[in-house]
């Protein structure tokens, strides 16, 4: 008997060692749980930690650039950039600083090259990028986007004396041969296929280096939008802006036209949050285009 009694006893130590080590376990699974929604929460919390922090490539003039000071023509203040390296202003700038203020946010700019923006900002260097993104259907496979804040037009820009200056549609460029270019990991790539007989040549990081291959003749015809060609056009006057036909122009080229901010695909809360500030603020199209105007008519001459 008391061989039993003391088996019995053996057994319910283990079974009362077995309970506490099971509520152990589940004392750290909720530990963990708690511990990944923390961080979760704080990730959240640095993405609105009184800081909206802005990618952009602060070389896309008129939409933005780098300049030496924070002075600007017409009297408002460009932002230092985060971590060094100049100033940055034009119209995505003006549009972060509005939406900031509205917010009642801090503003961080973060200098970035284009081929990594997207990257970068999944990797939490920044929350939204405003860069004159267009909002394509493949890239809101990656991210989430705000309605547009700013509508734009696109063109091609060729040399002034080539044989195609005056051209009105993509049709007068059959047998022309010409060599296409635009930025690189932008919407217009997929659009030079649609010239006919055409020979693609390289694609370039920056606009203003698109801009410096038809000026050396290394491309015939770049495809980009109106207002960085009108931008361009005033420090490069070799070049000539033309205004595709509607019936003679791009397919498909509408997407690019809807120039929108993007947050990491799941921050759909700070998506919303920019854009009730949008549409507190009274981003219209009469407000966007004098604002773009302003854009370019104050930007430094070296951009």
């Amino acid at each position: 008997m008391k061989v039993k009694a003391f088996v019995r006893a053996i057994s319910m130590l283990a079974a009362g060692v077995m309970a506490v080590s099971s509520l152990a376990a589940c004392s750290g699974s909720t530990s963990s749980s708690s511990s990944s929604a923390a961080s979760s929460g704080a990730e959240s919390e640095t993405a609105s930690n009184g800081v909206l922090r802005v990618g952009m490539e602060c070389a896309y003039a008129p939409f933005n650039w780098t300049q030496v000071s924070t002075e600007v023509p017409n009297g408002d203040t460009a932002v230092e950039i985060y971590g060094g390296g100049g100033y940055a202003y034009g119209y995505d700038v003006m549009v972060a600083k509005k939406l900031a203020d509205e917010m009642g946010m801090g503003l961080e700019i973060h200098k970035v090259e284009w081929d990594s923006i997207g990257i970068s900002m999944d990797s939490g260097e920044y929350d939204c990028i405003i860069a004159g993104m267009g909002r394509t259907s493949e890239r809101m496979l990656s991210y989430s986007f705000t309605e547009p804040y700013y509508y734009r037009s696109n063109c091609i820009v060729v040399k002034k004396g080539s044989d195609i200056e005056n051209i009105t549609g993509l049709s007068q460029l059959a047998g022309k041969n010409v060599v296409a270019t635009t930025q690189l990991g932008t919407g217009w790539v997929p659009l030079l296929d649609q010239i006919p007989d055409v020979t693609l040549g390289a694609n370039y990081e920056t606009t203003a280096e698109v801009f410096m291959a038809l000026s050396n003749g290394t491309a015939d015809v770049a495809v980009i939008d109106l207002p960085t060609a009108e931008s361009a056009l005033l420090t490069n006057t070799d070049l000539k802006i033309i205004t595709l036909d509607a019936s003679d122009t791009f397919v498909g080229d509408e997407e690019m036209t809807n120039v929108c901010i993007a947050t990491r695909k799941d921050d759909t809360a700070l998506r919303d949050k920019l854009q009730a500030a949008m549409d507190a603020v009274g981003l219209d199209r009469d407000t966007m285009n004098a604002m773009m105007e302003e854009a370019v008519s104050v930007q430094p001459a070296a951009n």
